[in-house]
């Protein structure tokens, strides 16, 4: 199996989380702030190639209704734009509470506030593609099952 590269996006800040080779852990990986959507694409192609990722997976900021708001969308134009200058797959997952649980975690680490500013993004990142990598290994353990009946 190949790396994944899980990406928290904002039109701000990226925040980038990337898995192992095995596809069960998702790490922390690092904050870019960018100043244009190029500068955003340029960035992923980086640590794609810098980190030897397999895939990427975009955190989607579905409502908790899971419809669809302008930062969905925003994540759309993201994916559609970042998918047609990489080779790789490019996917979407749920992210609702991903930001939330990751503030949520660095409060009860006592990290003060400067510093969450920093890091949450990142924290984000890993908490989804954490989530991403749990259903993946739910579906193959749930396919490996059916395969033996």
């Amino acid at each position: 199996m190949t790396r994944i590269l899980g990406i928290d996006y904002g039109e701000r800040r990226l925040g980038f989380a990337i898995s192992d080779e095995t596809g069960i852990i998702a790490m922390p990986l690092c904050v870019v702030t960018v100043e244009h959507p190029r500068h955003a694409l340029d960035e992923v192609q980086r640590l794609v190639r810098e980190k030897q990722a397999g895939q990427v997976v975009i955190g989607m900021p579905l409502n908790m209704n899971g419809t669809r708001g302008p930062a969905s969308e925003a994540v759309a134009r993201f994916v559609t734009r970042l998918s047609k200058t990489i080779s790789i797959p490019v996917a979407t997952w749920d992210e609702r509470l991903s930001s939330k649980a990751a503030e949520r975690i660095l409060i009860d680490a006592d990290v003060r506030r400067e510093k969450r500013k920093g890091v949450i993004d990142q924290l984000a990142a890993q908490i989804m593609l954490q989530s991403y990598l749990d259903a993946m290994a739910g579906q193959s353990a749930g396919n490996d099952d059916k395969a033996e009946l």
